[in-house]
């Protein structure tokens, strides 16, 4: 059990907190809001679907969520927003996976339903493209966003009621049959009257979830409760300001609360940027930083950094402050939480990048243009090496080079880290 001493207090100040990732996604987001959530009275999943996963370690034990808020654990009021695509099949594993414990779990009536149409279609596109392919997780969460975007979505509000389900399901099952056929060459692993018995028992289970999330979280917030906002995914894997087209299909970065959950602009009081202490991205696209062979291996190994919801290995780069400093801009964080700062222990010397070099000229922003971003060389820094034994529990416990290590970040994007992660379990972390 982790003890907060009283001056912890105002690090756990909300009232309306949002979390997001600042690199590529996998960042420790998880671990994060599980912390923050023990005084959230409201933890809202705003964003994505379970193309993203968060893993959380309580008491050694691993739990791996990709739609429940990682504020279950805690006990708290879990919200799910119409901003999130959600596969029932897979929410259905989350909650046997929290048998026994409590749970108070709301679904918007607005939020987008992943069909097996959608993983068939994600996998046939995926193989069409060969080796232009984007790497996507295959979970069919960019065709469940199309369908929204085109107004032929099923929501969760039709998948709770039985005619309108089959309704649906009638009226979309064809078209999505003959594209898969004539387009792509492949084919539906399910029947029409297989999908709509498994959905419409889905749905019977989960009718008991619907709720208004919008409201309760306006009216949340009216009442001055502490409402934690969660986001999946990482900011350069937003659909606009990502590395495009190599990101998600749903925006990861704090704005897309306002319109995921559907809340007023005015809101927000913090946002906490969650920041690896390396940089790691799973699939294709550019990365600046990419480190290859031993030294990546041994950062991937110790970091397990294998994707929570594939399983595949991520690729591996130092960290990089130019990337920071643009999620910095984009977000508008208040503070950092570092995390996996003990990964890095151990190594003779570690290196950031402060800036990129594009064709002569050095720059401290990430270019939009993809093709500009491929041709960025990274200027890096050198650091001395540190090690960090994961038993810290203040700042001033760590090694000299390792708090060194904090405040060059610290410096260099001018806002604190607040939260310094030094392990994957809950009292792993130094809170500042």
């Amino acid at each position: 059990m982790l003890h907060i001493p009283f001056f912890w207090s105002e690090l756990f100040y909300m009232p309306s907190t949002v979390v997001v990732g600042s690199q590529f996604g996998d960042e420790g987001k998880g671990k994060v809001v599980d912390l923050l959530a023990r005084n959230a009275e409201l933890v809202v999943r705003f964003n994505g679907g379970n193309n993203a996963g968060h893993t959380v370690v309580v008491e050694g034990k691993k739990y791996k969520f990709h739609l429940m808020p990682s504020g279950a654990l805690q006990g708290k009021q879990c919200l799910v927003a119409a901003g999130v695509a959600l596969d029932p099949r897979v929410l259905l594993k989350e909650l046997e996976q929290l048998e026994g414990k409590e749970l108070s779990l709301a679904i918007d009536p607005r939020t987008q339903i992943v069909m097996p149409w959608h993983n068939a279609l994600d996998g046939a596109k995926e193989t069409a493209k060969g080796k232009a392919k984007i790497g996507t997780t295959g979970r069919g969460i960019g065709p469940c966003y199309a369908d929204r975007a085109s107004r032929t979505g099923i929501r969760f509000c039709e998948l709770v009621e039985s005619e309108r389900l089959r309704q649906r399901v009638e009226e979309l099952f064809p078209e999505k049959e003959r594209l898969l056929k004539q387009v792509y060459g492949s084919e539906m692993q399910q029947g029409k009257e297989e999908i709509l018995s498994l959905y419409d028992s889905l749905g019977k289970g989960f009718a008991k979830y619907l709720g208004d999330v919008s409201l309760q979280v306006s009216n949340a917030l009216k009442a001055g409760k502490n409402v934690l906002f969660e986001g999946a995914q990482g900011t350069f894997l937003d659909n606009d300001f990502g590395t495009y087209p190599f990101v998600t299909s749903s925006h990861p970065i704090a704005g897309a609360v306002f319109t995921g959950v559907g809340i007023g602009v005015q809101r927000i009081d913090r946002v906490i940027g969650i920041v690896k202490a390396y940089t790691t991205r799973v699939g294709s696209g550019p990365f600046v930083t990419e480190l290859h062979g031993e030294l990546a291996d041994r950062i991937r190994e110790k970091g397990k950094e294998f994707g929570t919801t594939t399983g595949r290995p991520r690729r591996i780069g130092w960290l990089d402050l130019v990337l920071i400093k643009t999620a910095l801009r984009l977000n508008g964080f208040t503070e950092i939480a570092l995390t996996k700062l003990d990964v890095l222990s151990g190594l003779k010397e570690v290196k950031v990048c402060t800036a990129y070099e594009y064709n002569g000229k050095t720059i401290e922003e990430v270019p939009a243009d993809l093709g500009r971003l491929g041709q960025c060389k990274p200027v890096f820094e050198k650091l001395p090496g540190f090690e960090v034994q994961g038993t810290e529990t203040e700042f001033g416990q760590l090694q000299q080079e390792a708090r060194d290590y904090v405040g060059f970040v610290e410096e260099r994007l001018g806002v604190g880290a607040k939260i310094v992660s030094v392990g994957p379990g809950r009292e792993e972390t130094i809170l500042r």
